[in-house]
């Protein structure tokens, strides 16, 4: 009997029962290829013009792209047989990507589907008209187990030992999706509407970041056409982070999805810079100083202006033009008020020829609007400016940086603000990743930013306000997905509050919090929560559901290549975390002993199973085995050196190796 068709009670042999999921499996991957192959048959040349063709072209590309069948990954996952009573199957098997067959009969509901959820959220508590849920387990790409948990029985379901299995599995390269291991908690996030904003406040191993992935996977799904206009952005904290994360939304077979980092969106600027003043900077009193700075290049008109056609002339008065300028400043942008100046200048003068008994129309008032003597007295009164010549001129000069900081930043932080020795001109200037920020606050200032449909902002506790601002015009219009933990702040402007966050971003947002977690054993996130009380004492300590015994070894004295070559006769990717500044003595010991290895960097995309990670890349990074070197160094490495143990202590989704000489930090040892 066809798997698709097989009733919850239908006592059928374990061994039949496979073989035809086997069946529905080699069928499934069949009609994905028949749609891949009818996909690929399809032509723009019937969009009619050329532009038409090449944007058809782009979605008909787009379309083959995620009709990619992926031969080690699961087409399906799951199985749910219902009680009926729609127009669905009474059997519906849930995976990453809706197929039918050939008569258009799912063999296949994408997972972000409605009827999906009850994979999900179902429970012998609350069925949701499900009477049976099974799991399936595989190897590689092959269909190898099932196993089922009846909800129509009432009473308790222990754990899934395939669920188990899948959430332990061993990796190595770049995250993958955890769309078969979603919990209800979890699938409540992924599946919040396209209105709300979500903050999700998240202990390391809860999956934070694979569930901001899933919900830019669902809201795509759910609001296509909306979305596919306006876009939908992931910004996370640097390139090797976006590396890690990168194949996730392809595998749910989103591909048109932009991934960058704040940098990436603002500008790459990279002039060092001293964290106290990064921190003057980045505070949101910046925005307050900013937009002064511009405006007061708007000066007060001191002449009117003359316009000559032939044997007259027009005249605007002085007074006139002040009045035009007033109700103009403080009400537009500053180029667009800067063209409507012109403009309306322009319109006097056409008055003025109206009562000359002409009959001006629009093409002449925009020569006036472009000849001489309006242009002089615009780039007089309302000079064309670019936000790094603001930004220049408030940083190079003090009493144009105390005119526009007035009560709003003390003697002490203009001071720090001002450039020691300033630079020859605004377009020789360098500048820090702080500054980025400003310019993108001038920016906005002066033209608006356009707005997207949906932003997922990663680690957003290390953004400063401004960097929050910045990115909060990119959804003003919009709603966001904000993912961190407050514990991991790591910068000198590290967020306290996740309110402070969603205020600064422009956003009204309900914040989440996801404490269980599933990757990180319990033995090595109970350590790592030593720090908790010293770093973070408002947030709830982490849980995890895997006991993990034996997963932690703290070495004193110990060696970092005795610590390797113990993981290496482990299956899994390991990670060597180390201070900074000990990465190359490290990678050097590394590569004395002969065993092949890579050295992650900001922007490397590094797939080797055996990395040295510098501490301050490590967030929002996981390996099955970590060996962490020389705790009280990363502490003294930099303020917010406990946070940043925190980080690097909670990497490892199977073993924690500690070695040190130094004595460890007392938090830990209490």
């Amino acid at each position: 009997m066809p798997a698709h068709k097989l009733a919850p009670d239908i006592p059928d042999a374990p061994a039949d029962v496979l073989a035809a999921e086997q069946a529905h499996l080699a069928q499934s991957r069949e009609a994905l290829r028949a749609m891949r192959v009818h996909a690929q048959s399809l032509s723009a040349d019937a969009a009619g013009d050329w532009v038409s063709q090449q944007i058809l072209q782009g979605l008909l590309d787009q379309r083959v792209a995620a009709l990619a069948d992926h031969p080690d990954t699961p087409l399906f996952f799951g199985r749910l047989d219902r009680t009926g009573g729609d127009d669905l199957p009474s059997t519906i098997y849930v995976g990453r990507r809706h197929v039918h067959d050939g008569t258009s009969r799912p063999l296949v509901i994408d997972w972000r589907a409605p009827v999906s959820r009850a994979f999900y959220q179902a429970s012998p508590a609350e069925p949701m008209g499900v009477v049976r849920r099974r799991r399936f387990g595989y190897h590689g790409g092959a269909l190898t187990a099932y196993e089922d948990e009846p909800l129509a029985e009432g009473g308790q379901i222990g754990p899934s030992r395939i669920l188990t299995e899948e959430i332990e599995r061993p990796r190595t390269g770049p995250m993958r999706d955890i769309v078969a291991t979603i919990q209800p908690d979890q699938d409540e996030i992924v599946r919040s509407t396209l209105a709300q904003t979500v903050c999700v406040q998240g202990a390391p191993g809860t999956g934070k970041t694979a569930v901001g992935l899933h919900r830019a996977a669902y809201l795509l799904f759910t609001h296509r056409e909306r979305l596919a206009r306006s876009g939908v952005m992931i910004v996370g904290p640097n390139r090797a982070f976006l590396s890690y994360i990168s194949s996730v939304l392809p595998a749910l077979g989103e591909v048109k999805v932009d991934q960058t980092t704040v940098a990436g969106l603002l500008g790459e600027h990279a002039a060092p810079e001293d964290p106290q003043v990064a921190a003057v900077k980045g505070d949101a009193r910046m925005a307050k100083v900013l937009d002064r700075a511009l405006w007061l290049h708007v000066v007060k008109p001191e002449e009117g202006v003359v316009f000559t056609k032939g044997a007259y002339r027009y005249r605007v008065a002085d007074h006139e033009v002040r009045e035009i300028v007033a109700s103009l400043r403080g009400t537009t942008r500053y180029a667009p008020g800067r063209a409507a100046l012109a403009q309306r200048l322009a319109h006097q003068v056409l008055v003025r020829m109206e009562q000359r008994g002409e009959s001006p129309d629009d093409r002449v008032q925009d020569a006036v609007a472009r000849s001489k003597p309006v242009r002089q007295l615009v780039d007089a009164v309302w000079p064309k400016l670019t936000p790094e010549q603001v930004l220049f001129r408030l940083l190079s000069e003090p009493e144009f940086l105390a005119r526009a900081a007035k009560s709003d930043l003390t003697p002490e932080e203009q001071e720090r603000l001002l450039w020691a020795k300033p630079y020859r001109s605004w377009k020789s200037a360098k500048w820090s990743a702080a500054d980025a920020a400003l310019l993108d606050e001038l920016a906005d200032l002066m033209e608006r930013t356009p707005s997207l449909g949906h932003l997922v902002v990663d680690e957003a506790q290390d953004l400063s306000e401004m960097q929050l601002r910045a990115l909060g015009r990119r959804c003003r219009n919009g709603s966001a997905t904000v993912l961190g933990d407050l514990a991991q702040g790591t910068t000198p402007w590290s967020a306290t509050t996740w309110e402070a966050v969603l205020a600064h971003l422009g956003q009204e947002g309900e914040v989440t919090e996801l404490t269980l977690g599933f990757r990180v054993p319990r033995e090595v996130l109970d350590y790592a929560a030593r720090l908790l009380p010293s770093i973070a004492p408002g947030l709830a300590a982490p849980r995890s559901l895997r006991p993990g015994a034996g997963s932690l070894a703290v070495r004193e004295g110990g060696e970092v290549l005795a610590a390797v070559q113990d993981a290496l006769g482990r299956e899994g990717s390991i990670g060597v975390i180390a201070p900074d500044a000990l990465v190359p003595e490290v990678a050097g010991t590394l590569a004395g002993a002969g065993l092949a290895h890579a050295v992650l960097s900001p922007d490397s995309a590094e797939e080797h199973r055996l990395l040295v990670v510098p501490a301050t890349l490590a967030k929002g990074l996981e390996y099955d085995h970590v060996v962490v070197v020389e705790p009280a160094d990363i502490v003294e490495a930099e303020p917010r050196g406990l946070a940043r143990l925190y980080v690097v202590l909670t990497r490892a989704v199977t073993t924690l190796t500690v070695v040190h000489r130094k004595p460890l930090p007392a938090q830990l040892t209490a």
